[in-house]
């Protein structure tokens, strides 16, 4: 075994002696930078990955946290300022129980399970009051927390002193809330109403007149029970009701325009006006049953039929008023004498025709009217030619079929013409000076660049150590076959033994015999390997 480790170390000692000085360098420096990448990279692969644990804290719940880390051994670290604190991620759910359980962190607020732990403590009724009070703020504020949007809440609530006068008129309590939202999170109407409600049912005799809610930023949110008739919550209401109406037509429009020419090729304003208007009212009509007669659905019919002949036969119904000897309310009759001919027809209906009663009630929110402009970029900026005519007659047609369909107009109206609707529609053709792009910042942990290229230099003078490793081992095997095959075409001029000299090719000639018995396998690769090159 050490007579093989020899011969090795022999080997790459002769192949190491016959490289240049450049390619020695080239392979120690290949070396080094084999080992110092890999341990770069070791490296970050064995960083721990951290993630938070918890996030928007107080410097005070902060160092908190930290020392109870630290007194467990657990890796952390504190980032954005002082406000996250991040561990292995492997660990996140059994630390948080665990802090829990040990009541980390421990903000200072005082909630309900306060006289739950100290309710053997005697304490007198203003200090009770107090702490109630305060119990019932951070109860409160962690109930808005709660809500989508909402990052943090203080609530500040002011409770008027009982009075020991009976007849005595108390004021009525008040509230404060102060928001903290999250970036960009907005609270529609429905959540201010129930943040205004929530407050108002959490204290006694509190009166949603007497709550202030406001942001971060200054902004009050108002409450609206949708019987708001103030201007000022008409108009907000209605301009924020018609941005909506705005932003919907935009999207579809955009989106249906960018699927055509790109997303980044084309950007869309829309206007509108907007009919607030709401009626109500009550209509009572009488139509025939059919329309082509006036005459309704006979419900009844009455028809009398009288008829005398002969003697003293008097005419019908006498004579019309009274006269001076007559009597009011009878009627005259004069006396005929001859034969005579009476009848009398009579005939009575009853029809019937259509009534209706609607109540109908007009919804506001209608169109009354619209506009669209549409700016296009040509598929190849530089080239306005690129746009042709027939693209931009669709992106008219299209426009003027959303107007049609969006503008609100009577059926007894006559529908908008073609030079109506093309001065409602712009579309400007032109090259884009700047673009807006979105983009979100990505807060996960990756492996920098210069890793990747470093392991990439590494990989490629890897590459390049094994190519010249394999030239300079088969350039030693040629020289060596070239060797052993001048020695074996050298004639051996024999002698006699007792004077017997070694010469170079009988010294090759004993290691060829050497190698035959005790590694045949060896040696009948190299004579493979002439036969092959012959």
């Amino acid at each position: 075994m050490n007579e093989k480790l020899q011969k090795s170390w022999q080997k790459f000692t002769e192949m190491w002696q016959r490289n240049s000085t450049l390619k020695k360098s080239l392979i120690l420096s290949g070396l080094l930078l084999f080992f110092v990448v890999a341990g770069v990279f070791t490296y970050f692969i064995s960083k721990p990955n951290l993630v938070p644990l918890y996030s928007n804290l107080t410097p005070a719940e902060t160092g908190q946290i930290k020392e109870t880390l630290d007194s467990k051994g657990i890796q952390s670290e504190i980032t954005n300022n002082g406000t996250t604190i991040t561990v292995p991620k492997e660990q996140v759910d059994t630390l948080m129980v665990e802090l829990a359980a040990e009541g980390v962190p421990d903000s200072g607020t005082i909630d309900y399970s306060f006289f739950g732990q100290n309710s053997g403590f005697g304490m007198s009724d203003k200090e009770f009051d107090v702490i109630k009070l305060k119990a019932t703020q951070t109860e409160l504020a962690n109930l808005m927390k709660g809500i989508d949007g909402v990052n943090d809440a203080k609530v500040m609530i002011n409770l008027p002193a009982e009075s020991v006068f009976v007849g005595e008129q108390v004021e009525g309590s008040s509230a404060s809330v102060v928001l903290d939202l999250k970036p960009g999170a907005q609270l529609d109407q429905d959540k201010v109403n129930a943040l205004f409600h929530l407050v108002s049912k959490s204290v006694p005799s509190l009166s949603t007149d007497n709550i202030v809610i406001m942001d971060q930023n200054f902004n009050y949110y108002d409450l609206n029970n949708g019987n708001n008739s103030s201007v000022g919550g008409n108009y907000a209401s209605q301009q924020e009701i018609k941005a909506q109406i705005e932003q919907d037509i935009q999207r579809d429009v955009q989106k249906l325009l960018g699927t055509m020419m790109g997303q980044d090729k084309v950007v869309v304003a829309v206007t509108t006006d907007i009919d607030f208007t709401q009626e109500t009212r009550e209509e009572s009509l009488v139509s025939p049953v059919t329309e082509d007669s006036d005459e309704g659905i006979a419900v009844s019919v009455e028809r009398i039929t009288e008829a005398y002949t002969g003697n003293g036969a008097q005419a019908a119904g006498g004579v019309n008023g009274t006269g001076q000897e007559d009597v009011p309310g009878y009627e005259a009759t004069t006396e005929t004498s001859g034969d005579g001919d009476y009848e009398r027809i009579e005939e009575r209906i009853n029809n019937e025709v259509n009534r209706i009663n609607k109540q109908i009630v007009e919804s506001p929110y209608k169109i009354r009217d619209l506009g669209i402009q549409v700016m296009v970029e040509p598929p190849n900026p530089e080239d306005p030619g690129s746009f042709t005519a027939q693209r931009e007659e669709d992106i008219q047609q299209i426009l003027s079929t959303v107007i049609r369909t969006s503008i609100n107009k009577d059926q007894n109206e006559a529908p908008l013409t073609e030079e109506e609707v093309a001065e409602k529609v712009v579309v400007s053709v032109q090259q884009f000076a700047g673009k807006l792009q979105e983009t979100e910042a990505e807060t996960t942990q990756t492996i920098p660049l210069w890793v990747y290229i470093v392991a990439g230099v590494l990989v490629l003078a890897i590459i390049a150590l094994i190519i010249l490793l394999i030239r300079k081992k088969k350039q030693a095997d040629d020289e060596l076959v070239e060797e052993l095959e001048e020695s074996i075409q050298t004639p051996i001029n024999l002698q006699d033994i007792n004077d017997e000299v070694e010469t170079e090719g009988t010294v090759r000639k004993k290691q060829l015999e050497k190698m035959a018995k005790e590694k045949p396998e060896d040696f009948a690769k190299l004579l493979r390997s002439w036969i092959s090159e012959e």
